[in-house]
């Protein structure tokens, strides 16, 4: 099962990530991707290991976004891939059973393509505007994500993405989505995760424990 509730780490250094994952799992975070761009590959082997050992310490779920050769070299719970990555059915052949791939998708072909390639969630978006990420594809809004979950007709979770506030969570989940995956909201404030949490009706971190050794 994938929490509902991923936090996608924020910061201009590394250590401003690693201090805002902490903040995140002290917080309540189920779920954090680590996304670092700019860095070059040996810089997100160091610090991805130290979120890990951050997030194993609050049982707390720990996915490496594009690298999936360090998600495996960490024992992170997983990756997450985005347009231009590793092809899915690559990454899976070097990752271990346990280990959950996601993918990014801002159409309705891009989500059947990754469920074609069988990966365990799909990140898809943008809700609305984000400046978190360069060349934004067209927003989907409440509208855009009804119409391509109605298309789809699956079991895959579905976790929205960008730009998404507290106000946000009643009317996107109205949508059939399975989740959402928030960044600046709550890095200004981590007292956030728990309206969050509650909103998305997600059990604590004391409730779900993961077990990388059973394959949701």
């Amino acid at each position: 099962m994938i929490p509902k509730l991923h936090y996608i780490s924020q910061g201009h250094t590394g250590q401003e990530h690693l201090e805002n994952i902490q903040s995140a799992c002290t917080s309540g975070a189920e779920l954090v991707q680590l996304r670092l761009k700019g860095f070059l590959e040996h810089e997100v082997l160091n610090i991805a290991a130290k979120a890990r050992d951050i997030t194993a310490h609050f049982q707390t779920r720990l996915i490496i976004n594009d690298h999936y050769n360090i998600a495996k070299e960490i024992k992170a719970d997983g990756v997450h891939l985005g347009k231009t990555d590793t092809c899915p059915t690559i990454a899976r052949k070097h990752l271990e059973n346990w280990q959950v791939i996601g993918g990014t998708a801002n159409t309705l072909e891009d989500c059947e393509t990754l469920i074609e390639k069988k990966v365990d969630y799909i990140g898809l978006g943008p809700f609305r505007f984000t400046t978190t990420k360069d060349n934004l594809s067209p927003i989907l809004g409440t509208e855009g994500y009804k119409s391509i979950l109605e298309a789809l007709q699956i079991t895959v979770p579905i976790v929205a993405i960008g730009g998404i506030t507290i106000g946000d969570v009643p009317d996107i989940l109205k949508t059939g989505v399975s989740g959402i995956a928030v960044s600046g909201e709550i890095t200004k404030n981590f007292n956030n995760i728990s309206q969050f949490n509650k909103l998305l009706n997600s059990p604590s971190t004391q409730d779900q424990v993961w077990k990388p050794n059973q394959r949701k």
